[in-house]
């Protein structure tokens, strides 16, 4: 039997008939030299906004250097600088977040050591506090109360100890 073959597929080599120039990093970008980016990237990580979301996701483990990475690509894609220009900020984009890291005094994974990454198992202060607030908010609404927030301060987690867990299977190693 002969099967309905969908005519509808893309040609190979289709992605490659664009106009030159008509995707952002194929016409000059916004910000030719180094100095200029850098302007860019201290009046974007000034606000607050992006310094909440920084902090959390620092605390979350994700390496700061990911974090760089992802943010100077999507502005290369957006045409706002060339790859090379991004290459040169990527060091200074580290050590920004890093002094954003230390000033508000969270452990966060820099993503430039061989060591191990933080332990990703443990709950986030800033989101125990949030889920804490909201909690608070839905309870006073429901009871007609005004609005008072239950922890002025982020509730500190202890660490539980966890056992380790041996390797198992095929490859597990034996001692």
């Amino acid at each position: 039997m002969l099967k309905d073959q969908s005519f509808d597929a893309p040609i190979p080599g289709m992605s490659m008939t664009h106009e030159l120039g008509a995707r952002p990093w194929q016409s000059p970008p916004k910000y030719a030299t180094v100095d200029d980016a850098i302007e860019y990237y201290l009046d974007r990580m000034s606000s607050e906004e992006f310094l909440d979301q920084l902090t959390d996701v620092m605390e979350m483990g994700v390496p700061v250097t990911n974090i760089a990475n992802t943010m100077q690509l999507g502005n290369v894609m957006e045409g706002i600088h060339s790859v090379d220009v991004g290459m040169l900020v990527l060091p200074v984009l580290v050590e920004m977040m890093m002094l954003v890291g230390d000033s508000a005094g969270i452990k966060y994974d820099s993503g430039l050591s061989k060591e191990a990454p933080m332990n990703e198992k443990r709950t986030r202060n800033t989101l125990v506090a949030k889920t804490a607030r909201k909690l608070q908010l839905q309870l006073n609404e429901q009871e007609g109360k005004e609005d008072k927030p239950m922890v002025d301060e982020p509730i500190e987690m202890e660490e539980e100890d966890m056992p380790e867990e041996k390797p198992k299977g095929l490859m597990g190693r034996r001692k």
